[in-house]
C-alpha cells in the first residue's frame, strides 16, 4: 500500500499542474467556498453571541428565581424571602458567577406634564453593577449609590416623554401589600441610554426604598444570576431547584424565548450556509475533473494496456483530487482564520446602530474561530470533495484501452 501510494503521489502531483489555468480555478472555487463558510460561521456567531448578551446582560442573567406565578401575573403579591439557608448556599457556589436579588413591580410614574406606565425595581445597586450593563450607561447624572438611595433613575428616552430632567422630582405609584395604592415622590438621579425599550420601560431605585414604599418587609420579587461557564447552565439550574423546591427558577432561554430562537437560528444557518457552498463547489469540481478526464482517456487506456489496473487508475484520479481540494482546503481555512484574527479586536456597527439596536444586538462584534470548529468543517468539506470526485475517478478506471485507442487513433 505504501510503495503504491510512493509511486502513484508523484503522478498525481505532476498531473494536476498540466493545466494550470484550470487547476487554479478549482483551488479558488474551493478555498473562496470554504473561506465564506468560515468567516460567515464566525461573524454569525458573533451576532448571536452579541444579541444574547445585549438580551442578557441588561436584567435577565443567565437565569432567574421567583415565586411561583410571578411570571403569569406579577404583582407585589407574588413575592418571596430573600435567598437564605440552601439557596443562598447553592448561590455563593462556584459555579455561579454574580448574583442580584431586586424588587420589581408594574407601576405608574408622573411628572409635571404626562404619566406614563414604567416598572420598578428597587436593587442593590453593588450586586446591579455585576450583573447587569445598565449602571455603566449612565448618560446624565448618577446611577443609585446604595440599597437605601431615596432618587430614581430613569431611561433617557422615558425621561423626554416626560418632559423631566436630572433633578426634577416624578411621583411614582404602585399597589402595596394591601392592594392599596402606594406613591412616592422621587428625585431623578440619572438617566441611562442604550436600549430603548429599556430606557422607556424600567425606572431604578435602592431596594429598600422600594420595599418602604410598598410595604413588604424585606421580601423580593426575582434574583437573577450569572454562571461562570454557559455549560454548567443546566446543573446550576438543577442545583437551585433542589435547594429551593417551593421557587420557580428558570434558565434565560425559557425568560427570553427570542434570544434562544435567535442563538438556535444562527448556529442552524452556518450549516445551511455550508450545504449551499459545498453544492456550488461540487458543481465547479465534478466539471473541472470531468475535463480532466475526458482529456486524458487515451492516457488512461494507454497506462491499462501497460498492465495498470483499473483500481490504480482509480486511486491516482482520487489522489489527484484530494491533493487538489486538500490544498484549496488549506489556503482557505488559512485565509478565514489571518481573517477573523484581524477583526477579533471588535467589528464597529456604530454606523449601523439603530439597525443593530433593532435586531438586538451590541454596536461592536467580536468574530472567532474555535480551532475544533476550523477542523471539522475543513475536514468535512475536504471528505465531500473527495467523494463527489468518485465520479470521474469512477469514469477513468471504467475507460477500455482498446476502445479508447482505437478512438484517439
Amino acid at each position: 500500500m505504501t510503495d503504491t501510494l510512493a509511486l502513484l503521489a508523484p503522478l498525481a502531483w505532476r498531473s494536476l499542474w498540466r493545466n494550470p489555468r484550470r487547476t487554479v480555478i478549482t483551488l479558488i472555487v474551493v478555498a473562496a467556498g470554504l473561506y465564506s463558510i468560515l468567516c460567515f460561521a464566525a461573524l454569525l456567531d458573533a451576532w448571536a453571541r452579541s444579541s444574547r448578551d445585549a438580551a442578557l446582560d441588561l436584567l435577565t442573567g443567565s437565569g432567574q428565581i421567583h415565586a411561583q406565578g410571578y411570571l403569569e401575573d406579577a404583582t407585589v403579591g407574588r413575592r418571596m424571602a430573600p435567598p437564605a439557608g440552601a439557596l443562598e448556599a447553592a448561590l455563593k457556589t462556584p459555579a455561579v458567577g454574580a448574583w442580584a436579588a431586586r424588587v420589581r413591580v408594574p407601576a405608574v410614574i408622573q411628572s409635571e406634564y404626562k404619566t406614563l406606565p414604567v416598572t420598578l425595581l428597587g436593587v442593590h445597586p453593588e450586586q446591579e453593577r455585576v450583573i447587569s450593563t445598565l449602571p455603566r450607561e449612565i448618560a446624565q447624572g448618577r446611577y443609585l449609590k446604595a440599597d437605601g438611595d431615596i432618587g430614581v433613575v430613569l431611561g433617557a428616552h422615558l425621561a423626554k416623554r416626560l418632559k423631566t430632567r436630572v433633578g426634577k422630582r416624578v411621583i411614582v405609584m404602585a399597589q402595596d401589600d394591601s392592594g392599596a395604592l402606594a406613591q412616592r415622590s422621587y428625585e431623578v438621579t440619572g438617566l441611562f441610554a442604550g436600549n430603548l425599550d429599556a430606557e422607556d420601560q424600567f425606572a431604578f431605585t435602592g431596594i429598600d426604598t422600594a420595599q418602604a414604599m410598598l410595604g413588604i418587609g424585606r421580601d423580593i420579587s426575582e434574583v437573577s444570576f450569572k454562571v461562570a461557564d454557559d455549560k454548567a447552565l443546566a446543573g446550576v439550574v438543577a442545583g437551585l431547584r433542589r435547594a429551593a423546591p417551593g421557587l420557580d427558577v428558570r434558565p434565560w432561554t425559557t425568560l427570553s424565548p427570542m434570544a434562544a430562537a435567535m442563538d438556535s437560528f444562527m448556529r442552524a444557518f452556518v450549516y445551511i450556509w455550508l450545504w449551499i457552498m459545498f453544492v456550488l463547489m461540487a458543481i465547479g469540481i465534478i466539471n473541472t475533473q470531468l475535463m480532466a478526464v475526458f482529456e486524458r482517456m487515451r492516457e488512461f487506456g494507454l497506462l491499462q494496456a501497460l498492465g495498470m489496473r483499473p483500481r490504480l487508475i482509480l486511486a491516482e484520479v482520487l489522489l489527484e483530487s484530494a491533493m487538489l481540494i486538500g490544498l484549496g482546503v488549506l489556503i482557505g481555512a488559512g485565509l478565514s482564520v489571518l481573517t477573523v484574527l484581524a477583526l477579533s479586536g471588535g467589528l464597529d456597527l456604530h454606523f449601523l446602530a439603530q439597525g443593530a439596536e433593532f435586531f438586538g444586538v451590541g454596536h461592536v462584534l467580536y468574530p472567532r474561530l474555535a480551532p475544533l470548529q476550523v477542523l471539522e468543517i475543513s475536514l468535512l468539506i475536504w471528505v465531500l470533495g473527495v467523494i463527489v470526485a468518485l465520479w470521474p475517478a469512477r469514469k477513468a478506471a471504467a475507460s477500455s484501452p482498446v476502445e479508447v485507442m482505437s478512438h484517439a487513433a
